[in-house]
């Protein structure tokens, strides 16, 4: 049940960045100039860490 947790809280993590990804360039101008990289940057970190939690919840899941 835990395992569980973590990985939706890891993929709500991603969720939220890659949101505020899409409001930043819905909103255009200066912010988007100045946000939207950054945000893609959290983007693939946040999945990158999302996807190492699922591995390791599957690892210990498993019984190792």
């Amino acid at each position: 049940m835990t395992g569980k947790i973590v990985i939706l809280a890891a993929l709500a993590v991603v969720a939220a960045v890659l949101l505020a990804g899409v409001v930043v360039m819905a909103i255009g101008g200066n912010a988007s100039a100045r946000w939207s990289n950054v945000l893609m940057r959290y983007r693939i970190l946040a999945q990158a860490v999302a996807l190492l939690v699922i591995l390791l919840v599957v690892y210990f899941a498993a019984g190792h």
